[in-house]
This record gives structure tokens, C-alpha cells and sequence, in this order.
């Protein structure tokens, strides 16, 4: 059986909100493994399905910048939430936007090849700041949108300087609506978006492997339920949970953050007709910063080990 340290109990308990024993337990039913631990909370009614994602697990930045009918977003890592405030990576990361705005690509390689007003390539720039600054930065991913009639809309969530911050959003509306209504209905869609953490724009789109995930989750969750039925009916059991799942995790089908209860497809459709043209929204991007990259571990786990029993390490 594998060691359980006081750092995967953390981790675990950061990543699925669950109390720290049923972390503990989780992680002992599971051979250490952090994935399935998670699936195997949830499956016990322990955590929920939106925990895991999303985490703050790095410092930096994610920059956004628009022009017109086309948006890009940057995210730009750094060791400490101190070097994110510093002017020098600050104005790198705004360069760096400006710049892959203009690249037409979605490489961050190619990127790092580019050059900028100061002449310098992006890494040979980020390579500087490194030496200069004193801590490890990355130029971590990038995503670009564009429409050819509508526009894109940007979004920054707890911007530490314009256009920069830890959650960026773009929104790409096609439509022959007023561009000033185009942009409020992209300003609030792409506040619900930050706050919603949708996972793809329609259900259908979501990936494979995640439904295949959930489907998982809900035979476990209703073994009881499902027990010596026939297969039809047992699947009909199934079917509702995955189904919801696919409901609250596609954009237009959410309930719209503003009221809880319309979702985004018909409430963009009743913006749409009170600003007297077409909006359809084409796409979206999302991105939080820092999520997927292991945390470095705090004092924290000291006092996960002395409260759980479990060795440090």
C-alpha cells in the first residue's frame, strides 16, 4: 500500500473540498492516487463534480487583449503572487498579448520565436526578466478567437493592472446587433463564463473521456439503485445524473448567473431581440491562472499530519 503523506492529504482536501479524514480514507482506498481519490469522493456524495477544476496552483498572470473582431488571451506564469505585481513582468505580459494578438496563431513556440518593439525575441525577453527579476517565469499557453461579423469580448477577473489578472475570458458573438449592445451582452456573458467555469459550449462538445468519467461516478454513486435491474432501466437511472452533468457544464444551457434560473442560450436570445439584431455566440475561452499545475506545499501540511496521523513528505 502507498505511503499517504500529509501532502497528498492537502492536496486532495483543496482539490475536492472534502473533510480531511474522508480525504485520508480516500487516499487509502486508492493506492495514493490523487484522480481517482477524487472520483472516489465524489462517488461517496464527498465532493463535487466543479472542485477540481479551476484550482490556483501557480502565481503570474493571464493578459487579454481585442481589436475589433479578434481576441487573444496570455497566461504568463511566475514563482510568487510578488513578481505578478512587479512593472517589469507586468509590462512583458501586456507586450506579450499585444503581441500574439497579431500573430494569427495559437503556438506558444512560435510566440516565443516573435519579436518584440525592443527588438528581442518573447524568450529571449522572458529569459532576461529571469536573470533580472531573480525567480523561474513561463510562457505557459494562449488562445485566440475571431469572428468575421460580431465581435469578441474580453473579461478579467481580479485585474491587478488593465487588461491583466487571474481569470482572462473571451467571448466570440457572430450578429448584425448595435456593436455597443454586442459589447455589453459580451461583457456580462463573459462574466457569467468566469463565474460558471462552463466546460465547452454545448453539451455535446464536452469531451468524451469527461462524460465518460461522470458515467463512471453515477454507476458507483447508484449501485444500490441500479442492483439486479434490467439493463434498460438501469441505464434510464444513469442517464440523469450524466445528463445533468452535461446540462450545468455546457454554457448555453446554464442558468445565467444573474438571475440562477434562465439559461445563457435564451437569455442571449431575448438580449438579442431587445437590441433589435442576430447574436449567436460562436465561441468562448476561459482562462484561470495556474490551473492544472501542482502547488508548491505550505506549512499547511503540518498540521494536516498532526491532526490526520499521517507522516510528512
Amino acid at each position: 500500500m502507498a505511503d499517504i503523506t500529509a501532502a497528498m492529504v492537502k492536496e486532495l482536501r483543496e482539490r475536492s473540498g472534502a473533510g480531511m479524514m474522508d480525504c485520508k480514507k480516500a487516499l487509502a482506498e486508492t493506492g495514493g492516487d490523487i484522480e481517482a481519490a477524487i472520483d472516489w469522493l465524489r462517488a461517496k456524495g464527498l465532493a463535487s463534480a466543479g472542485k477540481k477544476a479551476g484550482r490556483t496552483a501557480a502565481e503570474g498572470l493571464v493578459g487579454v487583449a481585442v481589436n475589433g473582431k479578434k481576441g487573444v488571451v496570455v497566461e504568463v506564469n511566475s514563482e510568487t503572487d510578488f513578481v505578478a505585481k512587479n512593472d517589469q513582468f507586468q509590462n512583458f505580459v501586456r507586450d506579450v498579448t499585444a503581441l500574439a494578438l497579431t500573430t494569427g496563431e495559437d503556438d506558444v513556440e512560435a510566440l516565443k520565436n516573435a519579436a518584440m518593439p525592443s527588438g528581442k525575441t518573447v524568450g529571449e525577453a522572458l529569459t532576461e526578466n529571469i536573470a533580472t527579476i531573480g525567480e523561474n517565469q513561463n510562457l505557459r499557453r494562449m488562445k485566440s478567437l475571431e469572428v468575421a461579423n460580431g465581435a469578441v469580448v474580453s473579461y478579467v477577473h481580479n485585474a491587478a493592472a488593465p487588461g491583466m489578472g487571474k481569470i482572462g475570458v473571451l467571448v466570440a458573438l457572430e450578429g448584425d446587433a448595435p456593436a455597443d449592445k454586442l459589447e455589453t451582452l459580451g461583457k456580462q456573458l463573459a462574466m457569467h463564463i468566469a463565474a460558471a467555469n462552463p466546460l465547452a459550449l454545448t453539451g455535446d462538445d464536452i469531451d468524451p473521456a469527461v462524460i465518460e468519467r461522470e458515467a463512471a461516478i453515477a454507476r458507483e454513486k447508484n449501485a444500490d439503485k441500479i442492483a439486479g435491474k434490467p439493463a434498460d432501466i438501469a441505464e434510464k437511472i444513469l442517464k440523469g445524473p450524466v445528463d445533468k452533468f452535461r446540462k450545468e457544464s455546457a454554457l448555453l444551457s446554464q442558468a445565467v448567473v444573474f438571475d440562477g434560473k434562465t439559461p445563457v442560450q435564451d437569455w442571449v436570445a431575448s438580449e438579442a431581440k431587445a437590441a433589435g439584431g442576430s447574436v449567436a455566440v460562436k465561441d468562448f475561452v476561459r482562462f484561470q491562472l495556474g490551473e492544472g499545475i501542482e502547488k508548491q506545499q505550505s506549512d499547511f501540511a503540518a498540521e494536516v499530519a498532526a491532526v490526520s496521523g499521517v507522516k510528512q513528505g
